[in-house]
Protein backbone atom coordinates (compact mmCIF):
# COMPACT_ATOMS: atom_id res chain seq x y z
CA UNK A 1 0.00 0.00 0.00
CA UNK A 2 1.36 3.41 -0.97
CA UNK A 3 0.15 6.77 0.27
CA UNK A 4 0.79 10.12 -1.40
CA UNK A 5 0.09 13.30 0.58
CA UNK A 6 -0.30 16.65 -1.11
CA UNK A 7 -1.86 20.07 -0.68
CA UNK A 8 0.44 21.74 1.79
CA UNK A 9 1.65 25.30 1.42
CA UNK A 10 2.02 28.72 2.97
CA UNK A 11 -1.11 30.42 4.29
CA UNK A 12 -1.89 33.34 6.57
CA UNK A 13 -3.45 32.81 9.97
CA UNK A 14 -7.20 32.36 9.63
CA UNK A 15 -6.85 30.85 6.19
CA UNK A 16 -7.66 27.37 4.89
CA UNK A 17 -5.94 24.48 3.17
CA UNK A 18 -7.11 21.06 2.03
CA UNK A 19 -4.69 18.16 2.22
CA UNK A 20 -5.17 15.03 0.13
CA UNK A 21 -3.93 11.51 0.76
CA UNK A 22 -4.16 9.34 -2.34
CA UNK A 23 -3.91 5.61 -1.63
CA UNK A 24 -2.81 2.95 -4.10
CA UNK A 25 -2.28 -0.77 -3.77
CA UNK A 26 -5.19 -1.10 -1.37
CA UNK A 27 -8.66 0.26 -0.77
CA UNK A 28 -9.18 2.92 1.89
CA UNK A 29 -12.38 1.25 3.00
CA UNK A 30 -10.18 -1.56 4.36
CA UNK A 31 -7.99 0.72 6.50
CA UNK A 32 -8.24 3.38 9.11
CA UNK A 33 -6.50 6.40 7.59
CA UNK A 34 -5.06 9.09 9.81
CA UNK A 35 -3.19 12.36 9.60
CA UNK A 36 -0.26 13.08 11.87
CA UNK A 37 1.94 16.14 12.06
CA UNK A 38 5.42 16.94 13.30
CA UNK A 39 6.78 20.39 14.00
CA UNK A 40 10.54 21.02 14.25
CA UNK A 41 11.90 19.83 17.56
CA UNK A 42 8.65 18.17 18.54
CA UNK A 43 7.32 14.64 18.49
CA UNK A 44 4.89 13.46 15.86
CA UNK A 45 1.32 13.98 17.01
CA UNK A 46 -2.08 12.70 15.99
CA UNK A 47 -4.36 15.11 14.10
CA UNK A 48 -7.37 13.21 12.76
CA UNK A 49 -8.50 9.77 11.62
CA UNK A 50 -11.40 8.07 9.87
CA UNK A 51 -11.98 4.44 10.81
CA UNK A 52 -12.27 1.76 8.16
CA UNK A 53 -15.13 -0.17 9.71
CA UNK A 54 -17.71 2.53 10.36
CA UNK A 55 -16.26 5.84 9.09
CA UNK A 56 -16.30 7.30 12.57
CA UNK A 57 -13.93 10.25 12.79
CA UNK A 58 -11.49 11.21 15.54
CA UNK A 59 -9.74 14.53 16.15
CA UNK A 60 -7.06 15.91 18.39
CA UNK A 61 -8.49 18.45 20.81
CA UNK A 62 -6.28 21.14 19.29
CA UNK A 63 -7.97 20.88 15.89
CA UNK A 64 -11.53 19.90 16.82
CA UNK A 65 -14.03 22.26 15.23
CA UNK A 66 -11.48 23.58 12.73
CA UNK A 67 -10.34 20.49 10.81
CA UNK A 68 -12.51 17.93 9.03
CA UNK A 69 -11.36 14.55 7.78
CA UNK A 70 -13.29 12.80 5.04
CA UNK A 71 -12.82 10.04 2.55
CA UNK A 72 -13.89 9.45 -1.04
CA UNK A 73 -13.95 5.70 -1.59
CA UNK A 74 -14.42 6.10 -5.34
CA UNK A 75 -11.19 8.10 -5.58
CA UNK A 76 -9.44 6.08 -2.87
CA UNK A 77 -8.48 9.37 -1.28
CA UNK A 78 -8.73 10.84 2.20
CA UNK A 79 -8.92 14.59 2.72
CA UNK A 80 -8.13 16.91 5.60
CA UNK A 81 -9.90 20.24 5.35
CA UNK A 82 -8.16 22.73 7.60
CA UNK A 83 -9.92 25.99 8.43
CA UNK A 84 -9.10 28.85 10.80
CA UNK A 85 -5.45 27.91 10.65
CA UNK A 86 -3.14 29.11 13.39
CA UNK A 87 0.64 29.55 13.43
CA UNK A 88 0.85 26.62 15.84
CA UNK A 89 -0.57 24.39 13.09
CA UNK A 90 2.71 24.80 11.21
CA UNK A 91 4.20 21.33 10.73
CA UNK A 92 4.96 18.56 8.32
CA UNK A 93 1.73 16.62 7.80
CA UNK A 94 1.77 12.91 6.93
CA UNK A 95 -1.00 10.42 6.25
CA UNK A 96 -0.90 6.83 7.40
CA UNK A 97 -3.00 3.68 7.13
CA UNK A 98 -3.50 0.77 9.49
CA UNK A 99 -6.02 -1.37 11.34
CA UNK A 100 -5.83 -0.12 14.92
CA UNK A 101 -8.38 -1.20 17.48
CA UNK A 102 -10.77 1.59 18.41
CA UNK A 103 -8.97 2.54 21.62
CA UNK A 104 -5.65 2.86 19.76
CA UNK A 105 -6.84 4.95 16.84
CA UNK A 106 -4.63 7.88 17.86
CA UNK A 107 -1.47 5.83 18.42
CA UNK A 108 1.35 6.39 15.93
CA UNK A 109 2.64 2.85 16.39
CA UNK A 110 -0.65 1.35 15.16
CA UNK A 111 -0.11 2.56 11.59
CA UNK A 112 2.15 0.59 9.26
CA UNK A 113 1.78 2.36 5.93
CA UNK A 114 3.02 5.93 5.70
CA UNK A 115 3.19 8.53 2.98
CA UNK A 116 5.76 11.29 2.69
CA UNK A 117 4.94 14.54 4.42
CA UNK A 118 3.56 17.76 3.03
CA UNK A 119 4.61 21.00 4.69
CA UNK A 120 2.02 23.38 6.08
CA UNK A 121 3.24 26.82 7.14
CA UNK A 122 0.89 29.32 8.76
CA UNK A 123 2.17 32.89 9.05
CA UNK A 124 0.93 35.29 11.71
Amino acid sequence: VQLQASGGGLVQAGGSLRLSCAVSGGTISSYTVAWFRQAPGKEREFVAAVRWSNSITYYADSVKGRFTISRDNAKNTVYLQMNSLKPEDTADYSCAAGRPITSATKEVSMYYYWGQGTQVTVSS
